[in-house]
């Protein structure tokens, strides 16, 4: 039974790295989109968006079975509820990169505003985050965890540079550039968001590990 219930542990691990893999895909796909300009490539992130939906039923309910099934105590059921709330954040991750495809459907066919340098470094940021969270879980790595929570206020603070830059130097001095500049303020957002759905992730690792709520409590990752 024992070994039963381990083997589906991991199946369910496996399941979640899936969903990280296609959440990460369709951010790539969504900005990929609005650098090249690509309404085809953007439309696809928004058709792909139902395979990440039923991949989040299917992982719930696996969730909700093995717990109503081996009953588990402790750590394997911290393991468990912590990978239904991951599932969660990554579909609301994949929710953002449609928004993002959205907004680049509105962009594709009007003359680019600017070069796009703090969007693509937001966005690197971001999947690198997503990747570190999803290690983190995988191998319970609490100081993986960390670093990805400790990102995000670099996260934040290319957000903020993306609009100051879009406002202060575009929209305040030529009024006509508002609808574009209002679609990429948009998308910084989004990406910022995602890296918050990223911290929930890595903050739910941690207390996967050690049963530790760091969540508004800085200090604790300090201390770390």
């Amino acid at each position: 039974m024992e070994r039963h219930f381990d083997t589906e542990l991991n199946e369910l691990k496996e399941r979640v790295i899936e969903m990280g893999t296609l959440a990460e895909k369709a951010i790539y796909k969504s900005i990929e989109a609005l650098k090249s300009r690509n309404a085809e490539l953007a439309r696809s992130v928004i058709d792909d968006d139902r395979n990440i939906d039923g991949l989040e039923l299917i992982v719930d309910n696996k969730c909700i079975d093995l717990i109503a099934r081996y009953q588990p105590m402790a750590r394997d059921l911290r393991f468990i509820t912590t990978g239904m709330k991951i599932n969660a954040e990554l579909e609301r991750i994949a929710d953002l990169a449609v928004d993002i495809a959205e907004r680049t459907l509105e962009l594709v066919d009007k003359p680019l505003l600017k070069p796009l340098v703090d969007i693509p470094k937001l966005t690197t940021l971001a999947q690198g985050m997503i990747t570190m969270a999803i290690e983190a879980f995988v191998k319970g790595d609490i100081e993986l965890a960390r670093k990805v929570v400790l990102s995000d206020p670099e996260a934040n603070g290319l957000r903020d540079a993306i609009q100051s830059e879009l406002i202060d130097d575009y929209m305040v001095k030529d009024g006509s550039t508002a609808p574009r500049a209002v679609q990429l303020l948009l998308i910084a957002r989004f990406l910022e968001r995602i890296c918050d759905h990223t911290t929930n992730i890595a903050e739910n690792v941690i207390y996967m590990v050690q049963a530790e709520v760091v969540r508004h409590h800085p200090e604790k990752l300090a201390d770390g």
